[in-house]
């Protein structure tokens, strides 16, 4: 298997399945799938059409989105077999729905527990980004490599999103707010912000729920590039994590300064 074998099947999803239908849904192919959360006709036929052929290139189990909502036992392949497919078909549904670019096809291989590759495909953006682990981190064939942030925190611009942070938490991080030079709530799309980390946009994401087809493209992805990754205690994020929390920095120092100032 070719790397870039990937790389084209998540680019055919994103050709016949979901450019299609950007801005041209029907209320009839949007559905709510848990509170807040809504799914649609393009998640499930862009999975569908990516499990089919991954499983054509390495035949183990496809732990997709939309196949653990249908069975959350499926998850257990990522702790319990040697390797398995990991297949986020629309990261950032809610944008897509929306009219908004920032929405993206995602997919990483894990083998023993560790994310080994991952692949980032923005549609709206015509624009992929690929990663090996100790191999690197590529956008469109140009290797990514983060630059240290600023040692000044007021120098520093971030995303939090805060929509599932608990009271206490979200007040801690609204009262580090004015510290920065910037925060926000993000792009509201993993496949979107791990990118602009990567690419020097951003200097730190923090993020509260960690389902691991969200989080393990993009933490490869910043690693490989050169920054960090890892739970607001210090452990190093796997996609087998059942923690939440997760702070994404440019690189160690960052890491530090910022947690100190988000967790006060």
């Amino acid at each position: 298997m070719r790397i870039d074998d990937v790389t084209d099947i998540l680019r055919e999803a994103a050709h016949t399945v979901v450019l299609p239908r950007f801005r041209d849904l029907t209320a009839g192919e949007v559905s709510e799938k848990s509170p807040g959360e809504v799914v649609t006709v393009v998640d499930r036929e862009a999975e569908e059409l990516i499990t089919r052929r991954l499983r054509g290139l390495l035949d183990v189990p496809v732990v997709g989105e939309e196949a653990v909502a249908a069975d959350p036992g499926l998850v257990g392949a990522l702790s319990e077999a040697p390797a398995a497919w990991l297949v986020d078909p629309l990261d950032g549904t809610a944008n897509f729905v929306a009219g908004s670019p920032d929405y993206a096809v995602m997919a990483a291989l894990v083998r023993d527990g560790e994310t080994v590759a991952a692949w980032i495909v923005q549609p709206g953006e015509d624009r992929a980004y690929v990663a090996e682990r100790g191999s690197g981190a590529w956008r469109d064939g140009v290797r990514v490599r983060r630059e240290p942030a600023p040692d000044d925190p007021t120098k520093l611009r971030g995303a939090a999103l805060t929509r599932f942070l608990t009271p206490a938490d979200r007040a801690r991080v609204e009262a580090a707010a004015p510290g920065f030079a910037a925060l926000g709530p993000g792009a509201r799309c993993a496949g979107t912000d791990y990118p602009r980390l990567a690419d020097g946009e951003l200097d730190f994401v923090l993020f509260h729920r960690l389902l691991p087809w969200d989080h393990a493209p993009g933490t490869l992805l910043l690693t490989e590039a050169g920054g960090v990754a890892g739970h607001l205690d210090g452990v190093t994020y796997l996609p087998t994590t059942t923690k939440v929390g997760l702070l994404d920095a440019a690189d160690p120092g960052c890491w530090e300064r910022v947690r100190a100032l988000l967790t006060g």
